[in-house]
């Protein structure tokens, strides 16, 4: 007997999908007809879950955001670690979880969210601003420890570290992933360490 699946478990299905065809087909030429057919519904069937292209990819930040939001979260509330260590922990946590979602450095390039989906930009940036926060609020409380140089913008600092990982997500997918993304970014975090904390 064929059991009926309840929306939410479609619109999982849909989401998990939608991620795995961006990352084979690029976010750009993907369309709900090559959604539909993977997940084994129609075109209509997919609209009833969500009305609009753009819902399903709203759908996809929101997922990726709530992903993203547990691993920082996770890293930064390490207990018995210095602030430093739990940023470095941070970074690693997201550069792991761009290796386990491929698809996401195309997303974040892609046409879809800079010209055609405002909320998607939207969402994105705020997940931005958001781990932009987790890296300041490390960063102060490292100078408050005295790891951190007293001088240091920690907001700047923040946005160089994101920097970094935007750079090194982008050379990962254009090198068709041949790189070892954690180790990389680890090894280049700790070259950008020196400089805020004043070491050699």
């Amino acid at each position: 007997m064929r059991v009926r699946k309840t929306a939410e478990v479609r619109k999982q299905e849909i989401i998990e999908t939608t991620l795995r065809l961006a990352d084979e087909v690029g976010p750009d030429r993907l369309t709900t007809e090559m959604i539909a057919r993977e997940v084994g519904l129609s075109q209509p069937g997919i609209f009833r879950h969500f009305p609009k292209k753009e819902n399903i990819w709203e759908a996809v930040a929101l997922s990726l955001s709530e992903s993203m939001g547990k691993v920082w979260q996770e890293a930064a509330e390490t207990p018995d670690a210095s602030p430093l260590e739990r940023l470095k922990g941070l970074v690693r946590r997201h550069l792991q979880l761009i290796e386990a979602t491929p698809a996401l450095p195309a997303i974040l390039f892609s046409r879809e969210m800079h010209l055609e989906n405002e909320a998607l930009r939207r969402a994105f940036f705020g997940t931005m601003q958001k781990f932009h926060g987790y890296l300041v609020d490390l960063l102060e409380e490292g100078k408050a420890r005295g790891d951190v140089r007293a001088d240091l913008p920690a907001k700047d600092a923040a946005w160089l570290i994101i920097s970094i990982i935007q750079s090194l997500a982008l050379r990962w997918s254009l090198s068709g992933r041949s790189m070892d993304l954690v180790k990389t970014g680890e090894r280049l975090l700790e070259l950008q360490f020196r400089g805020f904390t004043g070491g050699t």
